[in-house]
C-alpha cells in the first residue's frame, strides 16, 4: 500500500495550465492535490495510486465542462461518491489520474408528487433524501443501504446495493426510472421518456437503456441526475428476530420467507458480527440514543416501552448465545396487516428457529443510517466486506467449504489477529447474498479519520502498521472471491476487486466493449472498471 504522505513531486505532477483550467471550472477551492486530499486517495480498505488531482463540481455544467476538457486532453479520471466503496472502484490504479469527487452535486432537483417521481444530483446521500421526502410522507420504493448517511444515490445506482426496501422493492437499481449521464466527451444522454424531450416519468420506452448504465461502476459513462420512484410511506410497521442454531436453518427460514415477499427490510448476522455491533453501541456511549430510536420508530408509545423492557432483560443475552439471527423490518397501511405478515413469518420459521427479542431491527428501523462506526473494528481493527450473491441451491455447499477454508487458516489467522463475521440477505426470491466481514490489527488511513466520529475514534485502541497481516487480508480476500466464483456467485460493487470481463461469455464482452466504445471513445473513464 502507498503511503497517504507522497513527495512533493508525486503531488504536482499535474501541467501548471492543466491545474489552472481545472480549478477555473470547479474553482481553486474545490481543486485539491497533495496532503488536502488525502482523504480522498483511499477508500474503505485501501489506497493504490495518488491521483493527480481531486476535482469537486457543484453542477451538472461543471461536471461536463471538467468531462470535455479531461477527454481533450486525454486525462483519464475516475468518479468518487460517498467514498464508502471497498473495492477499489474509484481508487487510480495508475498514475496520471484526476478523480472527479460528486458530493457537492447535491440537489434535489423536484419533487414531483403527482406524476410520481424525484429527481435528484448524483451526490445526494439516501439519508438526506430519506429527511426530505419523510417531510411529505413520501418514500422511495428501495431507500439506501445501511451505510446511507455517507453513500449516495448516484454510487448505488453505479454499483448496485441493497438493505432498506430490498424485500419487497429489490436493489437500487430497480427503483431507478431514468439517468442523465455525462459521457466520455462531456456530452449529455437522457434515458427513459426524457430521451424524448418528456419528464423523466417512465422508464420503459424502448430498449432499457436505464438499466445499461446500473452497475456499470462508472466505466460507461458518469450519473449526473437520477429519477426514482416515489411511494406513500406505510403508516404501520413491526419488526421480528429470530434466532437458529446453525447456518442451514437459517438460511431454508429467509428462502421461504423471501419467496413470498412478506417484508421491507431485512438482514441476518452470525455471532460474531452481532457481538461485534454490541460491543460498538456500548463503547459510543449510544445507549440513550438507541432507547430514543425504538420509542421513536415504534407502532406506539406502549409498544416502545415494551420492546425497551425485552432489551433490557433478554436481548444482549440472546444475542450472546445465538450463532445466527435474522431480523425483519415489516411495514403496511394498517397494524392489522402487518401482524398478518408477521403471522406468516412466524409460521415459515416456527420449524427451524425461535422467536427472539426484536431490539436489532427496532434500532434500525429508529436509526437506519449509523454513524461510520462499523468502517473499524470494536477493537480498532481494521475493516474489509467482500460478498456474492450465491443461488439458493448452491448455498449450503459453499457455506461448508467456507467454514473448511476458515479451519485450514486457522492458525495463521489467530498469529496474526485476523477474524471475521458474516451478513446475510436474500436478494428477491433466487439469491441469497453472502457477505464476509475481514478484520485485522492496523493502523488506520486518513479515510478513517475523516468518517469516523473523532469521540469514537479517540477512544479506540490504536494498532502499528500491520503489513504482514495486511498482505494475509489481500490473498484472503483473493482466495475467497474465487470460491464465490466456483458456487457460481455474483457481485454487486464489482469495482476492480471483483472479475467482470474475465467471467462473461464472449458476446457480452464484445457488446459491453461496444458500447464503451460509443459512450467513451477514448476509453479514460474509470480506467481497469469491469476489467474493460
Amino acid at each position: 500500500m502507498t503511503n497517504i504522505l507522497q513527495t512533493k513531486d508525486q503531488q504536482d505532477s499535474l501541467a501548471p495550465t492543466i491545474k489552472n483550467k481545472l480549478c477555473e471550472i470547479v474553482g481553486a477551492a474545490q481543486c485539491l492535490t497533495g496532503t488536502a486530499s488525502a482523504a480522498f486517495y483511499t477508500d474503505v480498505y485501501r489506497q493504490l495510486e495518488v491521483p493527480d488531482a481531486v476535482v469537486r463540481p457543484s453542477t451538472v455544467e461543471q461536471l461536463q465542462q471538467l468531462v470535455a476538457f479531461t477527454h481533450e486532453q486525454g486525462i483519464r479520471v475516475t468518479i468518487r461518491g460517498g467514498g464508502a466503496s471497498y473495492t477499489d472502484g474509484y481508487l487510480p490504479p495508475i498514475k496520471g489520474v484526476v478523480i472527479i469527487d460528486l458530493s457537492l452535486l447535491n440537489k434535489i432537483v423536484e419533487i414531483n408528487e403527482i406524476d410520481g417521481y424525484v429527481t435528484v444530483e448524483a451526490g445526494v446521500t439516501w439519508s438526506q433524501l430519506k429527511e426530505e421526502l419523510g417531510k411529505r410522507n413520501l418514500r422511495t420504493p428501495f431507500w439506501g443501504p445501511f451505510s446511507g448517511m455517507k453513500a449516495t444515490i448516484g454510487g448505488s445506482v453505479s454499483q448496485n446495493t441493497i438493505s432498506h426496501g430490498s424485500g419487497l422493492y429489490g436493489i437500487s437499481a430497480q427503483s431507478v426510472q431514468s439517468v442523465d449521464i455525462v459521457l466520455g466527451d462531456g456530452s449529455l444522454l437522457q434515458t427513459g421518456s426524457a430521451s424524448t424531450g418528456a419528464s423523466p416519468f417512465m422508464r420503459h420506452f424502448g430498449p432499457d437503456l436505464t438499466g445499461l448504465f446500473t452497475g456499470d461502476c462508472g466505466a460507461l459513462g458518469i450519473k449526473a441526475r437520477i429519477t426514482l420512484p416515489l411511494i406513500k410511506c406505510r403508516p404501520a410497521h413491526r419488526v421480528i428476530s429470530f434466532a437458529f442454531p446453525d447456518f442451514n436453518s437459517m438460511h431454508e427460514s429467509m428462502r421461504r420467507i423471501s419467496l413470498e415477499r412478506l417484508e421491507d427490510t431485512h438482514f441476518a448476522l452470525d455471532g460474531a458480527l452481532s457481538q461485534g455491533q454490541i460491543a460498538r453501541q456500548d463503547s459510543a456511549g449510544q445507549t440513550m440514543k438507541i432507547a430514543l430510536s425504538i420509542l421513536t420508530s415504534s407502532p406506539s408509545y406502549l409498544a416502545g416501552i415494551k420492546q425497551l423492557i425485552k432489551s433490557a432483560f433478554s436481548a444482549r443475552k440472546v444475542i450472546s448465545s445465538s450463532p445466527y439471527m435474522t431480523h425483519y423490518i415489516v411495514e403496511g397501511t394498517h397494524d392489522a396487516e402487518v401482524k398478518s405478515r408477521l403471522h406468516r413469518i412466524r409460521e415459515l420459521t416456527s420449524d427451524l428457529g425461535s422467536e427472539i427479542p426484536a431490539t436489532v431491527p427496532a434500532i434500525v428501523r429508529g436509526m437506519p443510517f449509523a454513524p461510520f462506526f462499523n468502517t473499524l473494528g470494536p477493537a480498532g481493527e481494521r475493516w474489509v466486506p467482500l460478498h456474492a450473491i450465491i443461488p439458493h441451491s448452491k448455498v449450503a455447499k459453499f457455506h461448508q467449504e467456507l467454514e473448511q477454508f476458515y479451519g485450514q487458516r486457522s492458525a495463521d489467522m489467530q498469529r496474526l489477529g485476523i477474524w471475521h463475521g458474516g451478513m446475510f440477505a436474500t436478494v428477491a426470491s433466487s439469491g441469497f447474498l453472502y457477505e464476509i466481514a475481514l478484520y485485522w490489527p492496523d493502523e488506520i488511513t486518513a479515510y478513517h479519520r475523516e468518517v469516523v466520529p473523532q469521540d469514537y475514534l479517540a477512544n479506540l485502541p490504536k494498532h502499528p502498521a500491520n503489513l504482514e497481516a495486511r498482505e494475509y487480508i489481500q490473498q484472503l480476500k483473493e482466495d475467497i472471491v474465487a470460491l464465490y466464483i466456483k458456487h457460481d456467485g455474483t457481485n454487486f460493487q464489482l469495482g476492480k476487486a471483483y472479475p467482470y470481463a474475465s467471467r462473461v461469455s464472449p458476446q457480452t464482452l464484445n457488446l459491453i466493449k461496444n458500447i464503451k466504445q460509443v459512450t467513451d471513445p477514448k476509453n479514460k473513464l474509470s480506467p481497469g472498471t469491469l476489467g474493460i
